[in-house]
């Protein structure tokens, strides 16, 4: 049962990553500089509140499974979900302050250079999200 939770809570964690990557980044950079901010800081501030649970439970149902089974895939999945914490805290959380101190006044060329950088460093929680994914869908298919 731990097992398929986890495998629904990574697989909305990727489609949710995916989705940003895809769908809301190039729409956003299609704004203007100060209208580009405006709109990044309150949908960083939701994506983020809906990821980092997400992670963190997709983590704890996947940890949960690997005790009961000892299948390598949910010890690979757990790690992989639960990487976009450090990933966001070390590599993106630099351009995330530098964007959230940013007044959209005062975007501007830089402004629109870190969100698209931002956009790249977010890739890797879109990849980190689907190899939780297949790996935990190893874990769950029998055989």
């Amino acid at each position: 049962m731990f097992g398929l939770l986890a495998l629904i809570v990574a697989a909305i964690f990727a489609g949710v990553a995916l989705y940003v990557n895809i769908v809301e980044q190039p729409a956003r950079l299609s704004l203007e500089d100060r209208a580009l901010l405006a709109e990044w800081k309150p949908s960083y501030k939701r994506g983020a509140a809906m990821q980092a649970p997400l992670a963190l439970v997709g983590f704890l149902f996947g940890m949960l499974a690997w005790w009961q089974t000892s299948h390598a895939g949910f010890l690979i999945g757990s790690i992989a979900i639960i990487a976009p914490w450090p990933w966001t805290l070390i590599a993106i959380k630099p351009t995330n302050d530098t964007l959230m101190a940013t007044h959209p006044d005062q975007a501007g060329p830089q402004t629109r250079s870190l969100i698209v950088k931002w956009g790249a460093l977010h890739g890797l929680r879109t990849v980190l999200g689907a190899l939780a994914t297949v790996a935990f869908l190893w874990a769950c298919v029998p055989g």
